[in-house]
């Protein structure tokens, strides 16, 4: 009905009018996208109607937009470290050469927190990214720009990875679609920083997207090889499904209580679930995910089974050049000197705290590791589990300084390897998105993209933020 080339265009101009207000595109490509999409407009004049194509080329002249921290050719890649300002991608990440190759055409990159490891994105290169829903509230992060430039209709799918929540909590915010796959089926290659060591079985990389039915073409494109694993072709009886609900984390002090709107969203659901499909959905405590943070934390920092250490996030922050003393660098934030970002020097901070107890952090990793033991009993085959994506709805800007282990409740199943959907569920009271995350065991996949589906038509998914 369209030309891709209209369709481009429209994007394009929706970016122009959208982008100064929440600063989500960091660098455009708009001049070589509106060519590719010239090629394709003449690839569907030139070939008849070719069924053939719809396979190969699925994602053919669809708008992608791609987190920063991903190499995508001849756009920056700094990942918000100044050291990197001039550094420009001279090839495609794994997945971006996917996408592309499914036909996607990409309208350019994403921002993102300091070397992705926090939940606002916000750096000393590109400055902070705005909420499309209230402009003076986060949207998350680390795939923040991500998250916001989907919610505000600017692109159609995009990329983003995560390693202790940094897909789910900006599709939170910003009311889209997340996905964290299981571990190990979509390869991580081509991000700067990438995963090393323990941390390679944390990091996963994932779809985000305005429409669920988006998410599992999507993950098939991106996975290649290792979809396999996966059994996205297994169709999928909502009422065989074994529904479990924990409404919080059992109280750890690290971490805000929940919303009273987040708890009455997750009751709703089941109320909905119950009544629609005529099924129970049990009730469940965990005891452990009370110590969520504490157990992320100490297996981030654990060696790997070849007793290699995990990198150190000032190494990160130096990367390859001079060594980042966190100390010194607070001293010279506190003047306004520091070239990095207050949560990344605090981070830093904390590091070097946490290697000052290593019995403790034996302890914690093994309690992981039955906790692991004990989801996967409680899931099984057939189970998914409704969970809070975070305590809160988007906060305002520079507030998870004050709560800075929120993410608790999306990080603990990157260290357990569960795959996660992160459902949107129609706005606050406030007008700001709500949602709730789906939990299935290892390489079922398929179950919680099932589910979001089914949510998304019972409540509505996604909600253009100009209709307040």
């Amino acid at each position: 009905q369209v030309s891709c080339v209209e369709v481009l265009e429209a994007y394009i101009e929706r970016n122009r009018e959208v982008n100064p207000l929440t600063n989500a595109l960091v660098c455009d490509r708009f001049e070589e996208a509106l060519e590719e999409a010239r090629q394709v407009d003449k690839l569907l004049a030139e070939g008849p109607g070719d069924d053939a194509l719809d396979e190969k080329l699925p994602f053919l002249g669809v708008p992608v937009t791609i987190k920063e921290a991903f190499a995508l050719h001849g756009m920056p890649n700094t990942s918000g470290l100044v050291s990197r300002r001039n550094v420009i991608a001279t090839s495609d990440a794994a997945v971006v050469s996917r996408l592309k190759q499914a036909g996607a055409i990409p309208l350019g990159v994403t921002n993102c927190s300091e070397l992705c490891m926090w939940y606002e994105s916000s750096n000393r290169v590109y400055g902070r990214t705005n909420n499309p829903y209230d402009l003076q509230r986060i949207v998350g992060g680390s795939s923040g720009g991500e998250g916001c430039v989907l919610a505000a209709a600017c692109s159609v799918i995009g990329v983003g990875s995560d390693i202790g929540g940094s897909i789910r909590m900006p599709a939170f915010f910003n009311g889209v679609f997340g996905h964290k796959p299981t571990t190990g089926v979509v390869p991580n290659d081509g991000q700067f920083p990438n995963a090393q060591g323990v941390r390679t079985s944390f990091l996963c990389t994932g779809p985000m997207c305005r429409y669920a039915e988006d998410l599992e073409p999507m993950l098939r494109v991106m996975a290649g090889p290792g979809v396999r694993k996966l059994k996205l072709d297994e169709k999928v009886s909502l009422e065989k499904i074994k529904f479990l609900c924990m409404d919080h984390d059992g109280g750890s002090i690290f971490v805000s209580p929940v919303d009273k709107e987040i708890l009455q969203m997750q009751k709703k659901v089941v109320e909905h679930l119950e009544r629609e499909l005529g099924i129970q959905v049990q009730r469940v405590a965990v005891h452990k995910m009370k110590y969520s943070f504490q157990i992320w934390s100490a297996m981030m920092s654990s060696s790997d089974s070849d007793g290699q250490e995990a990198q150190l996030f000032t190494d990160l922050l130096g990367d390859h050049g001079k060594p980042v003393w966190p100390l010194w660098e607070l001293i010279k934030w506190l003047v306004g000197m520091s070239s990095h970002t207050f949560p990344a020097i605090a981070l830093g901070l904390t590091e070097k705290l946490v290697k000052l107890n290593p019995g403790g952090n034996a302890k914690l990793v093994s309690m992981g590791k039955s906790l692991q033991a004990e989801m996967e009993t409680l899931l099984g085959p057939d189970g998914v589990l409704l969970y809070p994506s975070h305590p809160t709805v988007a906060p305002k800007h520079h507030s998870p300084l004050c709560m800075p282990f929120n993410f608790a409740y999306t990080a603990i199943f990157n260290v357990l390897g569960l795959p996660v959907t992160q459902c949107p569920l129609g706005l606050s009271s406030e007008g700001l998105p709500l949602g709730i995350q789906l939990v299935a065991g290892a390489y079922n996949d398929h179950l919680t993209l099932a589910v979001a589906q089914y949510l998304e038509k019972a409540f509505g998914g996604w909600v253009f933020p100009g209709k307040a």
